[in-house]
């Protein structure tokens, strides 16, 4: 039997988010010990393997499939933004990554094959042939291996904020050794200052406290197995295999992922559109109107 084959379908969630959310995205209800968003499916699980994967469905039931994949630290609730804009014309699939959120948190250290491959699990799974793609940061990197490596499953691809190779990983590696030693809370500010400039963060204060919540909810083995993926990613010479339409989105204030890494990705891939933002890294929340309507016009 296929190691990636889902051997079955797990009761709903049983854990409780604090949800980030836009003015104009849907509530959170608690039921008995479940979850469901108000007009939206139950959050589920499929056993792939040795991993249950989380996600959600969120928007239009008849809208064509858009997947969103989250960016290290995160979970699928970082898309909260995009569920009302998006939601209209589209049937949003928000998968929690291996390691992140209410997925399972395998013990060995993560490639992004392992990432790709996990996301194809659940396409089979779900009877999903071929989807759009719109992936942020680490999802970025998985679209663009799922670009190369299952270029017939994505219609269109969406890249964002991501880079197809770490040039200096030497931050992101003292960040693991601090982590071992204490924990997600011994990094968690110099990670916001990275996702979000510090206009927004004084601005948007609530939203910066439920984007810290994300992230310390975050399992600290996930992070550590997850950033080693990162760190040895090196996906440059595929990049012009991609043959799917395809916009990457930069965030001109950037420091994790600049404008510049942005630039040589869409330089690689033939006939690809490029988008500079006036944001930082988490460019769908500090710019959301924006983001949105550049996916959508993309898209569509």
């Amino acid at each position: 039997m296929n190691r990636f084959a889902c051997r079955s379908r797990a009761n709903p969630y049983s854990g409780l988010f604090s949800p980030w959310r836009a003015p104009h995205t849907n509530n959170l209800q608690s039921i008995g010990s479940l979850v469901q968003l108000e007009g939206d499916g139950m959050m589920e699980r499929l056993h792939c393997g040795d991993l249950q994967m989380a996600y959600r469905w969120a928007g239009e039931p008849g809208g064509p499939v858009l997947l969103l994949s989250h960016s290290l630290g995160a979970s699928g609730l970082m898309w909260e933004p995009q569920i009302g804009r998006l939601g209209k014309r589209f049937r949003l699939l928000i998968p929690d990554h291996r390691g992140h959120g209410e997925s399972s948190v395998p013990e060995q250290l993560y490639s992004i094959e392992d990432f790709g491959r996990d996301l194809l699990a659940m396409l089979d799974q779900l009877g999903l042939q071929r989807v759009h793609f719109c992936g942020l940061s680490l999802g970025g990197m998985i679209g663009m291996w799922m670009g190369q490596h299952a270029a017939e499953r994505i219609d269109r691809l969406v890249l964002c904020n991501t880079a197809a190779k770490i040039i200096d990983p030497r931050l992101l590696r003292g960040r693991l050794r601090l982590i071992r030693d204490n924990g997600l809370e011994a990094i968690a500010e110099s990670v916001i200052d990275r996702w979000f400039s510090r206009e927004f963060q004084s601005a948007r204060p609530d939203e910066i406290d439920a984007a810290r919540r994300m992230f310390l909810a975050t399992s600290s083995t996930g992070y550590v197995n997850a950033s080693h993926a990162v760190c040895d990613l090196d996906l440059r010479d595929g990049l012009a295999s991609i043959a799917c339409p395809t916009l990457v989105i930069a965030g001109k204030n950037d420091l994790a992922t600049p404008v510049t890494w942005n630039e040589a990705i869409a330089a690689a891939i033939r006939g690809s559109e490029l988008k500079v933002l006036d944001a930082a890294h988490l460019s769908n929340i500090e710019a959301a109107e924006a983001f949105n309507q550049s996916v959508e016009s993309f898209l569509c």
